[in-house]
């Protein structure tokens, strides 16, 4: 299985064949995004989250901070795993895409 900077990696490289240009953020400080994706000057953040658990609301709130701190235009939650009803609520208040 991946490791968490692998599965940002794997997720940059998917956007990047759908034609987004893509940065992987540090991996300390990144602020609650992994990802940024730009494409026709709109700007994604990601939030790529690799569990073995259900995804909560910890990780919609970094991605709703990380969204403001980089001026993104859309902000998306990743994961291989499932969110917890709790976290699918708040991303839904806070208008966060959420992808498994």
């Amino acid at each position: 299985l991946m490791t968490g900077t692998e599965f940002e990696h794997f997720i940059a490289l998917l956007f990047s064949k759908m034609g987004y240009e893509t940065e992987v953020t540090k991996a300390t400080g990144d602020q609650g995004i992994d990802v940024i994706a730009s494409k026709n000057g709109k700007k994604i953040g990601i939030q790529a989250k690799c569990y073995s658990n259900s995804v909560g609301n910890s990780a919609i709130q970094e991605v709703v901070a990380g969204k403001n701190y980089y001026r993104l235009d859309k902000a998306v939650v990743i994961t291989n795993n499932y969110f917890t009803e709790s976290a699918l609520q708040l991303a839904k208040s806070n208008e966060i895409i959420f992808k498994k």
